[in-house]
C-alpha cells in the first residue's frame, strides 16, 4: 500500500524525500520502504518496453535533482586515467606503432591529436571489428604517446567524492540490473525449439535500459567503482538472483536459466550421457583418435591423450574407470558446465547467448578503465571462454560474433601483465589450445595422401563451413595475441604437454586439400578449397609459429628452440607411420600444406642464426632427413608441372594453388621454409643422392642422354622442355639462395625491394604490400634493424605524380637507381618472388633497356650474374651440390646436346647450365677432406670422371660414351661388325672405357647404402628396405646399345659453344686470355657469359688455362649444321614447331585410321580383297584431309566425331538489317518535318512483301511456302570468336556457371556464356560436321535446262527419299542449334502462312536456313 501511494506522488520529490530518509543513522525503514517502491517499479513481469520503471530509476538514482545535473556533477569526481573510448566497426581511429609495445594498441582522434607523435610510424584506419582508445594504458603503449589530459596522474587533485552522492545509485542499481537479467532470462528460447526465436525482438526491447547503463559508465571513475562493487558482489547475487519461492515467475526464469546452463561445457548433457553407454577407451579411436596418437606415442605421458579424451568427455563412466588426472594437465573449467557467482558472469553468459548484442559488448568495453573491473571480468571472460567458441561455431551469424568477440578480446589479452596473470590463475593457454583442438577435430577426414586404404592419418576438411568462413579466426587471433607477451611465450614453450598437444593440433593441416592430377576427363567442377587451406595454414599454424619464434632470439632461450625441434621431428616421425611412407612419394599428388615441416625448417633457422646452435646437434640421422626432403621437393617438381600445363585439366584452381604459393603473404611462410629445408638436407645428404633424386622427381631422367633420341616414360615431348629449365633453375636457387643461410636481416630486405623494384616501378604502398614481413606480421619495427625508408632511398629514385591529358593523376613511383641495375640485379630472386611468368620478362626487358641506354651493352642480355654473401659455416655442405660427379655428368651431357642442336634444349637450358658452373668456380670445397675422397671413389664405379672437384673435371677428356636408343636414331651402326682382328680389339678397348650413365642406378645404390649403414648402426627392429620397389624398370626391346666416340671436355665443348655462338669459325685466338678486359664481363649475353667462366677458371688453374690455349690452338668446325644469325635460330625454332605439330598430326591420323578400318572390318563382312582395297584407300584418302579442332576447355585436339562433335562458339542476334537494302543507290535525306517521309517502297523487305501477297492470292497456301525463301524481313545473325570445344566440355562448362555464386553479367539459363578462353559473349554452339574440311559437290553450276525439265527433276527428288540419319550426339546437337536459332528469331519473321503456328510455317524457316 506503501508503495502504491508513493507511486502516485510527484518523482522527484520522492526521490529527494529517500535521499534525506538514507542519511540519517537509523535509515532502516526508509531502505525498507525504497525496497518495496522497487518491487513496484522493477517488476520484470510488466512488459520491457514501458519507460515509466526506466524514468523512475534515474530520478531515485539523481536524489531529486534533474537527471543531467546529476550527471555532471558525478563527471566532477571523475579519477581515472585511462581513455578507454570504446567505438565499433567502422570508425576512424589510429594506430602508432613508434608508441605502441603491443601490436593491437590503438587510440582514438582526439587523443592523438592531444598527444605528440612527431616523426613516428603512425597510420589512420578504419577499424573493422570495432575497439578502444589506450591512451593512458602503460601496459600497452609507452607513457610518452600519452595524450595531454591521460599523461597527469589524475586523482590527485580531483576532491574526493561526497558520501551521500551516490548513495540511491547503490540500493537502485543492483535491482536495476537484476531486472535486466530477469527479462533476458525470460525471453530466451533454445536455438533447436521449434517456437519462432526471435532473440532480436527482446534485445529491442531492452534498448532503453542498457543504454541507461551505458550512460552510466560515461559519468566516470566513481561510476564505474560502484557498477563494479554491484556486478561483482557475490553476496547481492546470492539474494537476488535465485529463484524466490514466492514469485513463480522468478521461480520459472530460474529454471529456465538453469536449462541454458546445462549445456555450456564444451561437451553438452547429451553426450556426456551417451558417452556413458558406449564403451570407450582412454586414447581410443573416434574424435579424439588423431592427439591419442600423440600422446601415446611420447612415452610417459599418458595424461596427455587422456586429457584429449576430456574433450568426448564421460569416458563410459558406468562400465570403465575414469583415470585420474593431475590437476596441472586436465582444467574442469574447460569441460564442465559453467556456474555463475556474480551479476557480471550472467551478463556476459546472456551477452554471449544473444550472440554478443553490440549495446551489451559496449556497456561491457566501457567499464575497463576500472581495474578491478577488469581482472573480475577478463577472469569471467577466460571462464566462458570454451563456452563463447562452442556458441561461434552454432551461429549462423559468425562474421558479426566474430568481430564482436575480439573487439573484447583484444582490449583484455593485449596486456601483458594480465595475459600472464590469466595463464598462470586461469590456465589460459590449456583452454585455448585444447578449445582449438575442439574446434577442428569437428572438421576431420581420413587423409589420402600416400597409401588411401591404410593411412591413419587425419586432416581438416577444407570444404567445411568452420574453415571456408574462417570461423576459427577470433580464437586464433587471441592465441597471437597473447603469444606476442614473452612473459606467456615462455609458459607456452616451458609446458611440454602443451608443445605436444600444439603438434598434433598442427598435424591436422599437414596434407590437408590434397591434389590429385587428372589424367582423363577436365575436372567437372573446380574446388575453391585452396582459399580456405591457404588461409587456415597461414592464420593458424604460420603466424602462430612466428609469434614464438620472436622470443627465440638469444642464446638463453637455447633450450625451447631444442625442445620444439625434438618435438617436431617426433611428430614428423609419427605423420610418416601414419600415412605409410618409406621413400617414394605417390605419383600425381600435391600438397602444399606441411606446416610440420615448416617449424622444423623455421626454429632450425632461428637455432643457427640466433643462437648459435650447432646445425648437426639438431639434425636427425640420414635416412629421416631423406624423408624429410621428399614432400618439399615434391612440392617444387610440382611447381614446373604446374607452369608445364600438366595439370590443366585440374582447372585453373591448380594454378590458384602454385601462385599464392610464392604470393608476398605467404611466401615467407611456405616456399622460403621449404627451400631452406631442401638446402639444409642437401647440405647433409649425399650430394649424388640428392642430385639424381632432383632430376628424378623433375621426370627428366630420360632426357639426360648423349643420344639425339630417347624414350621418355612420363613427360610428353613438349613437356620436356620446361621441366628441364624447372629442375635447373630449381638447383639454382637452392645452391645460390642465402635468405636463411647467411644474410642479416637488412641485406634480406634490400634484396626483396631490388626484386620487386626491378619486376615494375611500385608505388609506396604497393612496395610495403609486396615485400614479405619479417619476422613477425604484427611485431612493427624490429629494433636495430635499418629501417624501410632509409632502405628505399638506398636503392630507389622517385618520380613526383604527373597529370596526365586526362586530367587524371599518375600516382608517385619508385624507380631502381642505375647502380641497382649494375650491382643488384638479381634475376634469381625475382624468378623466386614473381607470382606470373611475365613478370621476370618485365625485369629482363628493363634491365635490358637500361643496358642499352648506358651504352653497356646493346644486344639482347643474359641474366647477369651476381656474387652470392658468404655462407653460413654450418651450411658448408651445400657446396658439395656444385662439386659431385652426377651433377657434373649432367652438364657435360647437356652442353654436349646443346652444341649437337639436340630437341628440346633452349638458352634458359644453357644459362642455368653455365650459372652451376660459375657458381661451382665461385665455391670452392675446402680441401682439408682430401682422407674421405678415396671412400667416395669406391662407390661411384662410374670413370667418368677422375674426382669430384669442378675445377679438375672441367678439363677431362671423356673418350666414349655408352647410350641406349631406340632402333630408329641416327647414332646405331649399320656396318657389319669390324673384320680385322686390330680394329676389333680397339672396338672391345671401347667398349671397356665408354661410360654409362644411369641416374636411377646411382641414386638407388646410395640409398641402399645409407640404409644398409643405418640398420648396421641402430640395435632396432630393420624397417622393411625399399629396394623392393627399385626393380630396374623393364627395358622396351627397341632399345639398343651404342657407342658414341665424344672426344671432348666441359671446356672444349663452352670453347665451340662460343664460337657456334659467335657464328666465328676462331671467336677466340690462343692468345685471348692475355689481352682480356675482365671489367665488361658483367652484364652482356652468352659469349660474355662463357668467357667470363673461361676467365674465371683460367685464373683459378694454370692447367686449365693451358688446356683452353691447346684447344683454341687446334679449333675445328662443328660437327652440326650450324645456325647463323638469331633471326635464322627463330625461323629454325619456328620449323621445328610446326614439324613436331605436324608429326603430332600425323600420328593422330594414323590412329584414327587404324581404328576407322577396323571398325569397318568388324562392322561388314568384306567380300573381296578388291573392297577391302578400295575401303583403305577411301579411309585414308578421308582421313588424311580430316579437320582437327582444339578444345580450349580440355586442351585435347582431334576431329568433330557423331559421337562426340565439336562445336564452334557462336553468338546468335536476331536482325532485319537486311530488308532495309534500296535497289535504288540514291542517299535519303533524312527527314527534318512532318511532311518529309522515307518512302520504303523500293526496299528488299516491302518487294518480298508484295510478291508472297501476289503469290497467295492465286495459287495454294502451302504451294506458295515451298517456293520462296524467307529471311529478307529478319532473319539471324551468326558470329564467332572461332574458338571451338566439345560439346560434352561445353555442357560441364554450363553447369559449372549455374553452380557459380558469382554474379554474371549474363543469363545462364539461357544458354549464355563467355567464351572459356577469349571471354567473349556467346549464346550458342554450332556443331563442326565430321569429315572433310572443304564441301566437295555440293553446288551445281547453274544450267539451261527448261523449266518442264527442271520442274520434272525436283518431283523425282521429293520422290526419292533420303535415307534418314541414325540419331547421334551430333543429330542432338544439330536439333537444338535449330531450335537457338528459332528462340532467336523474332516470332513475326516466321509466320507468314494464312494460319499461324502451322508447321508449313517451321518447314520455311528451316528450308530458308538451310538456303
Amino acid at each position: 500500500m506503501m508503495a502504491a501511494s508513493l507511486l502516485r506522488r510527484d518523482k522527484k520529490a520522492t526521490a529527494a524525500h529517500f535521499k534525506a530518509d538514507l542519511n540519517r543513522t537509523d535509515n532502516s525503514s526508509g531502505v525498507r520502504q525504497l525496497q518495496e517502491l522497487l518491487d513496484v517499479v522493477l517488476n520484470p513481469e510488466k512488459p520491457a518496453a514501458d519507460t515509466e520503471a526506466l524514468d523512475w530509476c534515474k530520478c531515485l538514482i539523481a536524489g531529486g535533482e534533474g537527471f543531467e545535473e546529476f550527471c555532471v556533477t558525478v563527471r566532477s569526481y571523475d579519477n581515472a586515467t585511462l581513455c578507454g573510448l570504446v567505438w565499433t566497426a567502422n570508425f576512424v581511429a589510429y594506430r602508432c606503432r613508434t608508441c605502441g609495445i603491443s601490436p593491437c594498441m590503438s587510440l582514438c582522434a582526439e587523443c592523438f591529436n592531444n598527444g605528440d607523435h612527431t616523426g613516428h610510424d603512425f597510420n589512420m584506419f578504419r577499424s573493422q571489428a570495432g575497439g578502444a582508445c589506450d591512451c593512458g594504458d602503460s601496459n600497452v603503449m609507452r607513457d610518452s604517446g600519452f595524450c595531454r589530459r591521460h599523461r597527469l596522474k589524475t586523482g590527485e587533485n580531483v576532491p574526493s567524492i561526497p558520501q551521500d552522492l551516490l548513495l540511491m545509485s547503490e540500493i537502485v542499481l543492483p535491482r536495476f540490473i537484476q531486472c535486466i537479467i530477469q527479462y533476458l532470462r525470460d525471453g530466451y528460447v533454445e536455438p533447436d525449439t521449434s517456437t519462432d526465436r526471435d532473440l532480436q525482438k527482446v534485445l529491442q526491447q531492452l534498448e532503453p535500459q542498457i543504454s541507461f547503463l551505458e550512460e552510466l559508465t560515461k559519468m566516470g571513475g566513481a561510476m564505474r567503482t560502484v557498477l563494479t562493487k554491484i556486478l561483482t558482489n557475490l553476496q547481492t547475487f546470492k539474494e537476488l538472483s535465485m529463484g524466490q519461492e514466492e514469485n513463480l515467475y522468478a521461480k520459472k526464469n530460474y529454471d529456465k536459466y538453469l536449462s541454458a546452463l546445462k549445456n555450456s561445457g564444451l561437451v553438452s548433457v547429451e553426450e556426456k550421457a551417451q558417452g556413458a553407454t558406449a564403451d570407450v577407451t582412454v586414447g581410443a579411436e573416434g574424435g579424439a583418435g588423431a592427439m591419442a596418437l600423440l600422446g601415446s606415442a611420447a612415452p610417459g605421458s599418458p595424461d596427455e591423450s587422456i586429457k584429449e579424451d576430456d574433450q568426448d568427455a564421460g569416458q563410459s563412466v558406468g562400465q570403465r574407470k575414469r583415470v585420474k588426472l593431475s590437476s596441472s594437465t586436465k582444467d574442469p573449467r574447460i569441460i564442465e558446465s559453467l556456474k555463475h557467482k556474480c551479476f557480471l558472469e550472467e551478463l556476459l553468459f546472456w551477452t554471449i547467448k544473444y550472440e554478443f548484442p553490440q549495446k551489451m559488448v559496449t556497456f561491457l568495453l566501457n567499464m575497463l578503465p576500472d581495474q578491478d573491473y577488469k581482472i573480475n571480468f577478463t577472469k569471467t571472460f577466460v571462464q566462458h571462454y570454451a563456452f563463447i567458441m562452442k556458441t561461434l561455431m552454432k551461429s549462423h551469424e559468425s562474421d558479426t560474433m566474430s568481430n564482436r568477440i575480439v573487439h573484447i578480446s583484444v582490449q583484455l589479452f593485449s596486456n601483458e601483465e594480465l595475459a600472464r596473470h590469466m595463464t598462470e590463475e586461469c590456465h589460459l593457454l590449456d583452454i585455448m589450445v585444447t578449445v582449438l583442438l575442439y574446434m577442428m577435430e569437428s572438421c576431420l577426414i581420413k587423409s589420402e595422401l600416400q597409401d588411401e586404404e591404410s593411412s591413419r592419418h587425419v586432416v581438416v576438411n577444407c570444404s567445411e563451413a568452420l574453415l571456408k568462413n574462417n570461423t576459427y579466426w577470433p580464437l586464433v587471433s587471441d592465441f597471437i595475441n597473447i603469444l606476442s607477451h614473452q612473459s606467456v611465450a615462455k609458459k607456452f614453450l616451458e609446458d611440454q604437454s602443451l608443445l605436444m598437444l600444439w603438434m598434433s593440433f598442427v598435424s591436422f593441416f599437414q596434407g590437408m586439400n590434397l591434389n590429385k592430377r587428372e589424367l582423363n576427363e577436365h575436372v567437372e567442377f573446380e574446388s575453391q578449397t585452396y582459399y580456405a587451406a591457404f588461409a587456415a595454414e597461414l592464420e593458424a599454424c604460420a603466424q602462430p609459429m612466428w609469434g614464438l619464434l620472436t622470443h627465440c632470439k638469444v642464446k638463453e632461450t637455447q633450450e625451447y628452440t631444442k625442445t620444439v625441434v625434438r618435438y617436431c621431428l617426433e611428430t614428423l616421425q609419427i605423420w610418416f607411420d601414419a600415412i605409410g611412407f618409406i621413400d617414394e612419394p605417390a605419383l600425381n599428388q600435391v600438397t602444399f600444406h606441411l606446416p610440420l615441416h615448416r617449424y622444423y625448417a623455421m626454429f632450425l633457422s632461428k637455432a643457427i642464426k640466433c643462437q648459435g646452435l650447432d646445425l648437426d646437434s639438431l639434425l636427425p640421422d640420414q635416412e629421416m632427413l631423406m624423408k624429410i626432403m621428399v614432400h618439399p621437393l615434391q612440392i617444387q617438381a610440382c611447381l614446373s608441372e604446374i607452369h608445364s600445363n600438366m595439370w590443366v585439366r585440374n582447372g585453373l584452381q591448380i594454378k590458384g594453388q602454385a601462385m599464392t604459393y610464392v604470393q608476398s603473404h605467404f611466401c615467407n611462410s611456405m616456399i622460403d621454409p621449404d627451400i631452406y629445408l631442401l638446402q639444409v638436407c642437401a647440405s647433409r645428404l649425399d650430394p649424388d643422392y640428392f642430385i639424381s633424386s632432383v632430376f628424378e622427381r623433375f621426370k627428366v631422367v630420360d632426357l639426360l642422354t648423349m643420344a639425339s633420341q630417347h624414350q621418355n616414360a612420363v613427360l610428353d615431348s613438349e613437356q620436356e622442355r620446361p621441366m628441364l629449365e624447372g629442375a635447373l633453375t630449381f638447383l639454382v636457387i637452392l645452391t645460390s639462395l642465402r635468405i636463411h643461410l647467411g644474410m642479416t636481416d637488412d641485406e634480406i630486405l634490400r634484396s626483396e625491394m631490388v626484386s620487386q623494384l626491378c619486376m615494375n616501378d611500385r608505388t609506396h604502398s604497393a612496395l610495403l604490400d609486396l615485400i614479405p614481413e619479417n619476422p613477425n606480421p604484427k611485431s612493427g619495427i624490429v629494433p636495430g634493424s635499418c629501417s624501410f625508408e632509409e632502405m628505399l632511398s638506398g636503392v630507389a629514385d622517385f618520380k613526383a605524380p604527373v597529370f596526365e591529358p586526362g586530367g587524371s593523376m599518375q600516382q608517385g613511383m619508385y624507380t631502381p637507381k642505375a647502380e641497382v641495375w649494375e650491382n643488384e640485379f638479381d634475376p634469381i630472386m625475382v624468378i623466386l618472388r614473381t607470382v606470373y611468368r611475365r613478370d621476370v620478362q618485365s625485369a629482363m626487358d628493363r634491365y635490358s633497356a637500361f643496358l642499352k641506354q648506358s651504352g653497356i651493352h646493346t644486344g639482347n642480355p643474359w641474366p647477369p650474374y651476381k656474387e652470392r654473401t658468404p655462407l653460413h659455416p654450418c651450411y658448408k655442405g651445400l657446396i658439395k651440390l656444385l662439386h659431385c660427379k652426377t651433377l657434373h655428368i649432367v652438364i657435360f651431357t647437356l652442353l654436349y646436346k646443346i652444341w649437337m642442336d639436340h630437341q628440346n634444349m633452349s638458352e634458359h637450358v644453357l644459362c642455368m647450365v653455365l650459372y652451376l658452373i660459375e657458381l661451382g668456380l665461385d665455391n670452392q670445397v675446402q680441401d682439408n677432406k682430401g682422407d674421405e675422397e678415396p671412400c667416395i671413389e669406391e662407390h661411384c664405379h662410374d670413370s667418368w670422371f677422375p674426382g669430384t672437384n669442378l675445377l679438375s673435371n672441367l678439363h677431362h677428356v671423356i673418350n666414349f660414351v655408352r647410350v641406349r636408343v631406340p632402333e630408329t636414331a641416327p647414332e646405331v651402326k649399320r656396318e657389319a661388325p669390324p673384320s680385322t682382328s686390330t680394329e676389333a680389339s680397339s672396338y672391345g678397348q671401347n667398349l671397356r672405357e665408354a661410360q654409362m650413365f644411369s641416374l636411377v642406378a646411382e641414386r638407388r645404390r646410395k640409398f641402399q647404402e645409407i640404409i644398409n649403414r643405418s640398420n648396421s648402426e641402430a640395435t632396432q627392429v630393420i624397417r622393411p628396405k625399399s629396394s623392393t620397389r627399385w626393380v630396374p624398370p623393364g627395358t622396351p626391346p627397341q632399345l639398343v646399345t651404342e657407342i658414341l666416340e665424344i672426344r671432348e671436355s666441359m671446356l672444349s665443348l663452352l670453347i665451340k659453344l662460343h664460337q657456334k655462338m659467335s657464328s666465328r669459325q676462331n671467336s677466340l685466338s690462343a692468345s685471348w686470355l692475355e689481352d682480356m678486359d675482365t671489367s665488361r664481363h658483367a652484364h652482356g649475353d652468352g659469349i660474355t657469359a662463357i668467357e667470363r667462366i673461361l676467365t674465371k677458371a683460367a685464373t683459378r688453374s694454370c692447367q686449365i688455362k693451358r688446356s683452353i690455349q691447346d684447344i683454341c690452338g687446334k679449333v675445328c668446325p662443328p660437327v652440326p649444321p650450324k645456325k647463323s644469325s638469331p633471326s635464322d635460330k627463330k625461323t629454325m625454332d619456328k620449323e621445328e614447331r610446326r614439324q613436331r605439330a605436324r608429326e603430332r598430326q600425323q600420328k593422330l591420323l594414323a590412329e584414327f585410321a587404324s581404328r576407322q578400318k577396323s571398325f569397318m572390318e568388324t562392322a561388314m563382312d568384306v567380300e573381296s580383297p578388291d573392297t577391302e582395297a578400295a575401303m583403305d584407300v577411301g579411309a585414308s584418302e578421308v582421313m588424311e584431309s580430316e579437320v582437327l579442332y582444339e578444345c580450349v576447355i580440355c586442351g585435347q585436339s582431334g576431329p568433330s566425331t557423331e559421337d562426340r562433335p565439336i562445336g564452334l562458339v557462336v553468338l546468335l542476334q536476331a536482325s532485319s538489317v537486311l530488308g532495309h537494302r534500296c535497289k535504288n543507290k540514291e542517299a535519303k535525306d533524312l527527314p527534318t518535318t512532318d511532311e518529309e517521309h522515307i518512302y520504303p517502297a523500293d526496299t528488299c523487305g516491302v518487294a518480298h512483301d508484295v510478291r508472297l501477297t501476289l503469290m497467295q492470292r492465286f495459287f495454294k497456301d502451302s504451294s506458295c511456302l515451298q517456293s520462296v525463301s524467307i529471311g529478307w524481313d529478319g532473319g539471324v545473325y551468326v558470329q564467332t570468336c572461332g574458338h571451338t570445344l566439345h560439346i560434352d566440355c561445353h555442357k560441364s562448362y554450363m553447369e559449372s556457371l549455374r553452380n557459380d555464386q558469382v554474379l554474371q553479367g549474363f543469363s545462364v539459363d539461357k544458354g549464355e556464356f563467355t567464351c572459356p578462353l577469349c571471354r567473349q559473349f556467346a549464346n550458342s554452339v554450332l556443331p563442326c560436321r565430321p569429315g572433310r574440311g572443304t564441301e566437295g559437290g555440293a553446288w551445281h553450276a547453274p544450267t539451261n535446262k527448261k523449266t518442264g525439265v527442271l520442274v520434272k527433276e525436283v518431283e523425282d527428288l521429293q520422290e526419292r527419299l533420303g535415307p534418314f540419319p541414325t540419331e547421334s550426339n551430333l543429330s542432338k546437337e544439330m536439333e537444338l542449334v535449330i531450335k537457338d536459332i528459332k528462340n532467336t528469331t523474332q516470332k513475326k519473321y516466321m509466320d507468314y502462312g494464312r494460319n499461324p503456328g502451322s508447321p508449313d510455317n517451321d518447314f520455311l524457316f528451316m528450308y530458308s536456313v538451310a538456303r
